[in-house]
Parts: structure tokens; C-alpha cells; sequence
């Protein structure tokens, strides 16, 4: 009998998926298309700029740009904090340029050089898409909540190729420790219909792989010794999320305090990330970072390997994509925190005798968990990316980084609250 309140609960999820259907299903193809073309525009910029490395020279014109176009795009430049804003109070309005706009600028900060990620593109664009029903139907504030969940777990979920870790991301991002799990059935509906639309329109997504098989004993899934290591570099994650929160946020304040003029700003960004890159000897640390060019460059794909990388390497990419991200330029901060992540996990790996493969995966979802505050997306994603032999060792690496990332993340608009 216990159960009927809960069976009851998920058949009104049900129904309330299929009832709202006739707005979901247009938001989640849309959005589906607007992430393919994304992606394949945003391969067309990594793939010319990795063949044309002077475009880093333009960068400097690219800023000043994308920062002329903010100016003019209204609250546009709020980014994932205004979706997340606009879930918690729905008169808050997402404007319809935010979607072009993001689409544009995080390509051209890719075509330039800039070292940044996608997941806020997507998840923009997914939000922006789900506000233009507002315009034209009379919704009811709980009803515009759930379509902009929506149009974020369909972002999510088709830029990954991962739609039930962008369902269940779009029920955990807007609250630290709350899920609204009334919205899971329609989030998981547009996430399915996203990926489903990327798929259609021939994208591939970046396979990852944990070739790493755990050793199990009769009463234990996991090895202890393992599972201990595996903990221990859960610490590490989450001390890196919260790094890269604290030098985000210090490199933000402190120009906006020393160099008032937004135009300077994203011309001292150029300066930095040209560089920096110059003095390390490699542009490996810029753009999304899945695969280097060179056979011995670092990358998300070489951090599976056993080949040896920079140790230093997470922090470098953590170094230029917070510069990149927080003066001036445009897109998100996911794909960089799979690079940390990944790199980070390799070194660690190396350093405490564990498996490459597997800490350089659990490094890929846990620093995310813990920069981002949502440990049961990234498990959920760790599942679709890696399968189920490691779902222990997923789960104490992202929740142990959450539980150590410290309460601020990326998206500065979250609110704290319990389960509901």
C-alpha cells in the first residue's frame, strides 16, 4: 500500500508529459536541431583553428565583438544563471535573442582560440527556445517552470548524447540539494526527443571508454583498497571544483575592478591566453580539449591513456578557461571541467598505483559534480558515457567532490533547499 502514493505521483508525471506534449515536443525538436547545427559549426571552428593557429591573433577583434553584440542583447549576457533564474521566478523573462546570440559567440570564441565548453551554449539555447511559448499562450507560473526545465534537459542531454543525465540535470541545477522530481517525466521526454533529433541529423558524439575491469570478492562489488584511493581522489575532484570556482570569480571582480572598461577587458583576456599558451609551448589548453591534434598533446581522449601527460596539465586548462570564460568571451564551462577532470584523474591515477582509465573518468564526471553542485546527474551521466561495472566508485567520486566542493558553484544564481 505504500506504494500507491508514489505510483500515483508518477502517473500524474505521466500525464502531465503527455498533456503538455504539444509544447514539449516542438521545444525538444527545435532545440535538437539548434544543437546540431551547433556542434557541427562548433567542429567547423575547432578544426580551422587547429590548422590556422594565427586566428589566435584575431582574438583581441572577437572580443570586442561578442562584447558590442551583450551589450545590446538585454539580460542575455546572465547566461545559465538567468534560466535557473527564471525556473525559480518565472516573470523573469528569457529573451529570444539569447539564443542566436550564444550560438554565435561561443563559435567565434572557439574559431579564435578561446578555451571554453558548450553545455552553457546548449543549455542557453534549449532555455531561450522554451520561453518563446510564453509570448503567445497563457501558461500558469508552475506549467512555465516545467517547459523551461524542459528545454534545458533538452539542451543538456543532446549536446552529450546523454538525455537522462539532462533530464535529471534539469530537475537538480536550479536547487543545492533539492530535485524537483515532478518535472522528470516531461524533462525526460524533451531530452529523449533532442537526442533523438542530433542523432537524426548524422552528428556523433565523442565516445569514452573505462576499459579497466573492477575484481570483485564474494561478499564485496567492489575492491576496498580501490574504493579507498577512489574516495581519496574524490576529495581531490571536489577541491579542484571549488579551485576553479574561487579563481573564476577572483579573475571576474578583480578586472571589473582594475579595468572598468569592458573592451579592455577582453583585450587583456587575449593577451593572457596567447601567452600563456606561448610560454607552455603548446595550444592544447584551448578550445573544448576532447582531442589534441598532436599524437603527444594532452586532451580529454589522451587522459584515458596510459601515455604519460603534464601533471600540472588540469591546471592549465583551469587557468585559461577561466580567463577565457570570465573576461569577455562566451560558452560553457562542462566540457573544460572534463579536461580538468580527466587530466587531474590521470595524474592521480599515476601517482596512488590506480587505473588510468577509470580515475581519468570518475575525474570527468566528479569535478563537474562538484563544480556544477549536481552529483546525481553526473553519476547519471557517468553511467551513459561508462556503463554500470564502476556505479560504486562513480558514486563516491561525485558525491564525495560535491560534498568537498564548497557551497558556491558556476551558476551563482542556485538557491538552497530540500528534497521536494
Amino acid at each position: 500500500m505504500s506504494m500507491m502514493p508514489q505510483l500515483r505521483e508518477y502517473s500524474k508525471q505521466f500525464y502531465m508529459a503527455m498533456k503538455w506534449g504539444w509544447l514539449i515536443i516542438p521545444v525538444a525538436v527545435l532545440s535538437g536541431l539548434m544543437v546540431s547545427l551547433f556542434l557541427w559549426l562548433l567542429d567547423k571552428s575547432t578544426v580551422t583553428f587547429q590548422s590556422n593557429y594565427w586566428l589566435i591573433f584575431l582574438m583581441p577583434l572577437a572580443g570586442i565583438l561578442i562584447t558590442w553584440l551583450y551589450k545590446h542583447g538585454k539580460d542575455s549576457g546572465k547566461g545559465n544563471n538567468l534560466i535557473i533564474a527564471a525556473i525559480q521566478d518565472p516573470s523573469k523573462q528569457v529573451p529570444a535573442r539569447m539564443s542566436p546570440l550564444i550560438l554565435f559567440t561561443t563559435v567565434m570564441t572557439h574559431l579564435v582560440g578561446g578555451s571554453a565548453g558548450r553545455e552553457g551554449t546548449a543549455v542557453q539555447m534549449g532555455g531561450s527556445l522554451a520561453g518563446l511559448p510564453f509570448r503567445f499562450f497563457q501558461l500558469e507560473k508552475y506549467q512555465q517552470q516545467v517547459i523551461l526545465r524542459c528545454g534545458a534537459a533538452a539542451g543538456f542531454g543532446a549536446v552529450f548524447g546523454t538525455p537522462f543525465a539532462g533530464a535529471v540535470f534539469a530537475i537538480e541545477f536550479t536547487r543545492i540539494g533539492s530535485i524537483h522530481w515532478r518535472s522528470l517525466f516531461p524533462c525526460l521526454l524533451a531530452a529523449l526527443l533532442a537526442d533523438e533529433t542530433v542523432q537524426i541529423t548524422g552528428i556523433d558524439h565523442t565516445p569514452y571508454a573505462i576499459q579497466f575491469t573492477t575484481t570483485t570478492f564474494s561478499f564485496l562489488p567492489v575492491e576496498p583498497i580501490l574504493l579507498l584511493k577512489v574516495i581519496s581522489a574524490g576529495v581531490a575532484f571536489g577541491l579542484t571544483a571549488r579551485l576553479f570556482v574561487k579563481v573564476a570569480h577572483g579573475i571576474k571582480s578583480t578586472t571589473q575592478k582594475f579595468i572598468p572598461n569592458p573592451y579592455l577587458i577582453v583585450v587583456a583576456a587575449s593577451l593572457l591566453v596567447w601567452g600563456i599558451s606561448e610560454l607552455l609551448g603548446t595550444y592544447d589548453y584551448l578550445g573544448l580539449g576532447v582531442e589534441s591534434p598532436n599524437s603527444n598533446g594532452i586532451s580529454i581522449l589522451s587522459s584515458f591513456q596510459s601515455n604519460h601527460i603534464d601533471p600540472l596539465g588540469w591546471w592549465w586548462k583551469l587557468l585559461l578557461t577561466a580567463i577565457t570564460l570570465n573576461m569577455g568571451f562566451k560558452g560553457g564551462e562542462v566540457t573544460p571541467l572534463f579536461f580538468m577532470g580527466a587530466a587531474l584523474g590521470h595524474t592521480l591515477a599515476v601517482y596512488a598505483g590506480g587505473p588510468v582509465d577509470l580515475f581519468a573518468g570518475l575525474g570527468l564526471i566528479a569535478v563537474f559534480a562538484g563544480a556544477a553542485n549536481t552529483p546525481l546527474a553526473c553519476v547519471v551521466m557517468g553511467l551513459e558515457l561508462f556503463g554500470t561495472e564502476h556505479l560504486i566508485y562513480m558514486v563516491a567520486a561525485c558525491f564525495v567532490a560535491f560534498a568537498c566542493s564548497g557551497k558556491k558553484g558556476i551558476y551563482s544564481a542556485q538557491e538552497y533547499g530540500l528534497f521536494d
